[in-house]
């Protein structure tokens, strides 16, 4: 009885080791950052259909204004939405210093997003974590944080 009460121990705290992030593949990389840089044409042009393949149903989404929502609130803010010709946009959304961590079928994105003004060429930057995790339709966001840049980094 003894054994088998070790042995079930042994195999339960087995699972309960933190799964450590593994190099990432050339073309992972690659398929991820090309979501994300998909999304952030689409949010640069207002493109409702952008929004809704990246973010996932089960979204948890921490805005820079210290808001938390989920996917169905984030759409519904777009309900009048109409999509931008590139050159009436207003600013131009970037990424820049991405950092990628993967775990398998998911990846913690880190990188710095950039809004550049189309008037005056000013930038306005934010910190951004992303949880992203592979679908059939490709990379979607499960969690993510936007968080204003200090003004001592800008």
């Amino acid at each position: 009885m003894r054994t088998l009460i070790l042995a079930a121990v042994l195999l339960f705290s087995a699972t309960l080791t933190a799964q450590e992030a593994v190099p990432i593949s050339a073309e992972q990389r690659e398929r991820v950052i090309a979501a994300v840089e998909a999304f952030l044409y689409g949010a640069s042009v207002n493109d409702v259909q952008a929004h809704d393949k990246f973010w996932a149903p089960e979204l948890t989404y921490t805005s820079s204004s210290g808001t938390r929502f989920g996917k169905e609130q984030l759409m519904a803010g777009m309900t009048d939405a109409v999509r931008i010709a590139d050159e009436q946009v207003s600013a131009w959304y970037t990424a820049e210093d991405i950092e990628l961590k993967s775990f398998g079928d998911a990846v913690i994105v880190n990188f710095t997003l950039v809004a550049t003004s189309t008037a005056d060429a000013s930038r306005e930057t934010f910190l951004n974590t992303g949880v992203l995790v592979e679908r059939r339709d490709g990379w979607q966001a499960v969690n993510w944080n936007a968080t204003r840049t200090a003004a001592t980094n800008r």
